[in-house]
Parts: C-alpha cells; structure tokens; sequence
C-alpha cells in the first residue's frame, strides 16, 4: 500500500514536471512571434550591386521606410515597367559629384553612392521630375527614428544618371531589388540576423 502511494505520487509529481516544457515552448514561440526579437535575413554582404539596363523613364520621386529588419530606400519611375532599371550600389570612401568632381557630405559611419540609370528630369524637355538640388537633403525625405539610415543627399543628375548618397550608421549588409516602376534599397540593421 505504500508503494502504491509512493508510486501515485510520483505520478502526479511527473505531470506538472512533464507539462513544463510545453508551456515554455508556448511562450518561446509567442516571443518569436513579436517583431523585437524577429530572426531576419542574412547573407546580403556589401560588395557592388549592379544592373546595365539604361532607361528614359525619369526618375519621380524618391521615398523611404523602416522596418522590422531594415531600413528601405525606394526610388521611384513610373513607367519603366519591365523594362529593366540599371543601377550601381557601392559603399564608397567619400561621395563625389558626377560632373563636376565635388565632395558631397554625407552623414553617417559609411556611405552608400546609389547610381540609377535614369535621369532626374524628362529627357525631351530637360525640365526637372524630381525637385531635388545638388548637395541638399532629398525633399521630403525625413529619418528621424531610422535604425540605419543617417542621411540621404542628392548628388547629381548628369547624362542620364541620378546620383545619391545615402549615409548609413556603419557598412552593412544591403541588397537592391529591381521592381515594376521603382528600385528598391535595403539596408540591415547588423550583420548578425537579429533584429
């Protein structure tokens, strides 16, 4: 009899121990779930990214966004379809302006020179599609809050190419994206896939 109850016991006891690992495995994967701890993709690297495709179609507007990996730069131009965006994203030791050879200051621990093979302005008329001047902030553009970006300037607009200088908190990973109608930058907040 008293085994038996000793063997009940520990029955019971065997339960609440047994019970333990699905209950921490239940709010391990809620934790997963939450965007701060958020695994995120790695193996971009930071060696030149590069397409030759040439097009006409301006360039329009350039935004950005932040997200739970990666700040993002989109530089849009409507109506260049599939007609493919050609492009050179590089880290450079200082950014320097098409034409002319000027520095432009770009804030930030590394920069990226962002080089789209479309002009700021329509390509008839020579009137400007993306109000933005040489040296000064992109309009509109505001990253107050961002994890990686620091600045982004335009550079220059010259025989056909839109030039910008995007300065990031350190040389990290990124990767470009070509889409219909826009050119996408992404940049990592660390090297290590934690968000």
């Amino acid at each position: 009899m008293i085994l038996a109850l000793v063997g009940g016991a520990l029955g019971t006891a065997a339960v609440p121990a047994a019970a333990t690992p699905a209950v921490s495995t239940r709010a391990a994967s809620a934790q997963a779930a939450t965007p701060r701890s958020a695994a995120c993709p790695t193996g971009w690297g930071s060696l030149v990214r590069t397409a030759p495709a040439v097009t006409t179609t301006p360039v329009r507007d350039v935004r950005t966004g932040h997200h739970t990996c990666y700040d993002r730069m989109v530089v849009d131009l409507p109506g260049a379809g599939g007609s493919g965006i050609g492009y050179t994203v590089r880290y450079v030791d200082r950014l320097y302006q098409d034409g002319s050879g000027r520095p432009v200051p770009v804030a930030g621990g590394a920069v990226l020179e962002v080089r789209v093979a479309a002009p700021p302005y329509d390509p008839e008329t020579g009137r400007p599609t993306y109000p933005a001047r040489a040296g000064q902030p992109l309009p509109g553009v505001d990253l107050t809050g961002y994890r990686t970006f620091r600045d982004a300037r335009f550079a220059a607009g010259f025989e056909g190419d839109t030039q910008i200088g995007l300065g990031v908190r350190a040389r990290l990973p990124f990767r470009v994206l070509q889409l219909p109608d826009r050119l996408v930058i992404d940049v990592a907040h660390s090297w290590t896939g934690a968000s």
